[in-house]
This record gives structure tokens, C-alpha cells and sequence, in this order.
């Protein structure tokens, strides 16, 4: 049955409510907030399966081409779920032997018959949910962003939200001498990790607005530069200067160097593999570095946060200490891990020399995915990453329409600056951090499938 123009727009909107809701209740890192969060996307997501088992909606190409990340994120869920599937014992201690002498020695002294592969059940069971709910939203985004205003208004909902973020968080900072911009987030560098994303769909969305052009005269060039300003262009420019300003303001040395670098590597990367490069795309790249560090920096803090990068040692941070336990607790659970969610509970074992705080997280998400979900997870979690990259890399250089190859820019540069940020932090166990993100991977495959005849 031929799917009705507007038979997904309450969907829609809903969809979109939720992307600027996430971040506003502390980033929905809170139990009621990622409950609420993650209730409402599968609630749209059986909403969209109703209509669609009654012939209502129709499920576009794209999702069908998507079915490799599908595939692996379906693994990834079957895996996270079956760790708290009861075992026997012996069969336990067989699949991790670790994991069968922590059930056994606590319930001692008698021997338990069955015991599930995680060490905390409840916690893996809200870390399932969550990653349910994931999967659903990047299955919901590429639903319903079939066409290409639908595509422009996730994006502008996006930027809106980063930009209302950036003036929260950068009137709060520079109204209190010291205080560092943190938006609606308990942390810093969680805020900084959400404005580089914004940003990065911001500067794609401004580069698809500029690719389009032919090559011109440096003349013809700079009248069309000064009718530019005029333009709504100019307040996406604007909005673009807020959020790194409030960027600058948060003081987080991973969350700027991730955004310039991202956007160095991602801005070659397009140069490179685009066919033409237009003075526009190259000056606006070239701008956004100069300005946005050399200008926008010197009044609102680059320095202080170049300073902070500088005085990093190994004696002012033990975020290298809780690395290095937190590798030794992957050597004891290197295939199956500790289970999803589990970290709070098992890593004090491994720092319990007193040296440290409480560490409810490894500052480091690679670490500690690993040492959840082992070998086999973080296989399923790396591979939907790097292909979803690899699609975007493929539509920069497959694609001609410049709305696709803005936003496979925009998701290049964010799955990069949020890979090279999760080295020193957990973003992605912030909910409102990794549904964004599940957005970032979702316009890679977009980008690449959106609108191709052999799609």
C-alpha cells in the first residue's frame, strides 16, 4: 500500500522532541530521566511497527541498505541480553572462569546450580534496555528521515538544541568569574562532547550550503560573500561561533582538542575526495580554525584550556591508574566480560588499595566496554562504528548532492572527535551522548543511500 506524505509526522515530531530533550535533564544520565528517555523512543518505535503491520508505513530503501550495522547491533543486543541468561555452574566457569568463581564465592557457602554471565544482573539489564533503545532510534532515524526537508530539520533541530545549549551554559560561566560552562550537564566534558556533535552537523550542514556553487572569480566570489551575510547563512555562522565559544568555556581539554582535531582530519578528508574544491568550502574551513581559535579563543579562554593541556602529568591526573586497573580487569574477563553495566560494581576489587575515589566509570570507554562486554561486544560495538565511518567516507567521495556530502561530513567528523574523546572519558555511557551519536550513524548510512537510483 502506497504510504500516505504526511503518515509519520506526529512520529516525527515526537522523534525530534526527544533529540532536544535528551541533554536537558543532566544529559538524561539520571534513573527517571533515561527511563522517561528511553520508554518514549521505543514507544514511537512500536508506534511506527503498528502502522506499518497495518500497511500505514512503508520502510524506505535506505533501511534495507542498512542492514550490515542492523545486523551487528541485532548481535550486539541477542549478546548484552543473554549475559543474564542462568547457566550451569560448571558450563559458567567453563565460558569465564572468573565470572564462576565470583557467583560461587558468593553465594558460599552452599554452590549455586545457575549463574548468569554478568556480575550484576540489574545493572546489565538497564544497560540492555538502554541499548535497546539505541538501536530503535537509529532504526526510527533512518525511517523517518526519508526525504530531504525531513533531513534539514533533524539537523537544524540539532544545531538548535546545541545552540541553546552553548547560550545556557556560556551565560551561567562568564556570569560567575571561574565557573566553567557545563550547559544541562553534570559534566563538563559530557557538555563539550554534545557541542562538538552539534558542531559537527552544523559545519556539515553549512558545507552543503556552499557546495553547490561553481567555481567563480575572486570578484563574482566576494559580492556573493557580502550577500551571504545576509542570509540565514550568516545565523547558522553565528550559531556555529556560540557553541564553540561556550566549547572554549567548558575548560575540557580532550572535548577542544577532539572538535579541531576532527575537524582538521575531516576537513582534508573532504578536500582531498572532493572532485572540485570551491574557494567557498576551502575558506569556510579555513575560517572556521582561524577564527574560531586565533579570535573567538583569545577573549573567552583558549589559552587557559592550552594551559590546562600543558600542566596534564602523570602526577596531577590518575585517570592513567584507573586505566591500568581497569585493563587488568579485562584480562580476567577477556572474552565474555564482567557484564554489561557491571563496572561500579566489580573495578573496586582491582583499585582496592585505598589510592583512589570511588570510579563508577573507566574514563575511558574503550577500556571499559572491554572489560564488560569483552572481546566478543566490543567486536559488535567497533564494527558498527567503523562502518558507519566507512559509509560516510564512501558518500564523500561516491556522492554529488551537497546535502549528502555535508552530512556525511557531519558524521565523519563526529564519530571521530567522539572516538578520540573516548580515550579519556565515557561519553557514550551518557544517554543523551549516545543517542545523538546513534543519530551521527545513522546520516552516515543516509548520506551514502539517500536518493541513489540503486538504492
Amino acid at each position: 500500500m502506497r504510504q500516505r506524505p504526511d503518515g509519520t509526522r506526529w512520529i516525527f515530531v515526537c522523534y525530534l522532541a526527544l533529540l532536544v530533550w535528551a541533554p536537558v535533564p543532566l544529559g538524561s544520565n539520571r534513573p527517571w530521566a533515561w527511563a522517561l528517555l528511553a520508554l518514549s523512543v521505543l514507544a514511537l518505535a512500536l508506534w511506527w511497527l503498528a502502522g506499518h503491520i497495518r500497511g500505514k508505513y512503508s520502510y524506505p530503501a535506505v533501511l534495507r541498505n542498512a542492514w550490515p550495522m542492523l545486523l551487528c547491533g541485532l548481535l550486539w543486543l541477542a549478546y548484552v541480553w543473554l549475559q543474564q541468561i542462568p547457566l550451569p555452574v560448571e558450563f559458567l566457569s567453563l565460558l569465564s572462569p572468573q565470572a564462576g568463581r565470583w557467583h560461587i564465592a558468593a553465594a558460599a557457602p552452599a554452590t549455586p546450580a545457575v549463574a548468569p554471565l554478568t556480575l550484576d544482573p540489574h545493572a546489565t539489564l538497564e544497560a540492555a534496555c538502554k541499548s535497546t533503545a539505541y538501536l530503535a532510534y537509529f532504526a526510527l532515524s533512518l525511517i523517518l528521515l526519508r526525504d530531504r526537508n525531513r533531513i534539514r530539520y533533524a539537523a537544524y533541530a540539532l544545531i538548535a538544541s546545541g545552540v541553546l545549549q552553548a547560550l545556557y551554559g556560556a551565560l551561567v560561566s562568564l556570569q560567575s568569574p571561574g565557573e566553567v560552562a557545563s550547559g544541562t550537564f553534570a559534566n563538563r566534558n559530557h557538555y563539550a562532547a554534545y557541542l562538538t556533535m552539534c558542531l559537527s552537523v552544523g559545519i556539515g550542514v553549512l558545507i552543503a550550503s556552499l557546495s553547490g556553487q561553481r567555481e567563480q572569480s575572486w570578484g563574482q566570489f566576494l559580492g556573493n560573500l557580502m550577500q551571504w551575510m545576509i542570509t540565514p547563512k550568516m545565523a547558522l555562522r553565528l550559531g556555529l561561533v556560540i557553541m564553540v565559544v561556550a566549547l572554549v568555556l567548558t575548560r575540557s581539554r580532550m572535548g577542544n582538542s577532539s572538535f579541531f582535531i576532527s575537524l582538521l582530519v575531516t576537513g582534508v578528508i573532504g578536500l582531498l575526495l572532493a572532485k572540485r574544491a570551491t574557494k567557498s568550502m576551502v575558506i569556510l574551513l579555513i575560517s572556521l580554525v582561524a577564527i574560531d581559535v586565533f579570535i573567538v579563543g583569545t577573549y573567552f579562554g583558549t589559552r587557559r584550556v592550552v594551559e590546562r593541556i600543558t600542566q596534564t602529568t602523570a602526577e596531577t591526573e590518575d585517570r592513567d591508574e584507573v586505566a591500568a586497573y581497569a585493563l587488568i580487569m579485562w584480562k580476567d574477563y577477556p572474552v565474555f566480560g564482567s557484564g554489561l553495566g557491571s563496572f561500579p560494581v566489580v573495578f573496586p576489587r582491582y583499585s582496592a588499595d585505598g589510592t583512589l575515589v570511588s570510579y563508577t566509570h573507566a574514563h575511558n570507554d574503550y577500556l571499559e566496554f572491554a572489560a564488560e562486554a569483552g572481546v566478543i561486544g566490543v567486536s559488535f560495538l567497533g564494527l558498527m562504528v567503523l562502518m558507519s565511518f566507512a559509509a560516510a567516507l564512501r558518500a564523500q567521495y561516491l556522492r554529488e548532492d551537497p546535502l549528502m556530502r555535508g552530512l556525511s561530513f557531519a558524521a565523519m567528523m563526529g564519530i571521530l572527535a567522539l572516538m578520540i574523546h573516548a580515550a579519556v572519558d565515557f561519553n557514550l555511557q551518557i544517554p543523551a551522548n549516545a543517542l545523538t551519536f546513534m543519530l551521527l550513524l545513522a546520516f552516515a548510512w543516509i548520506s551514502l543511500y539517500q536518493g541513489r537510483a540503486e538504492a
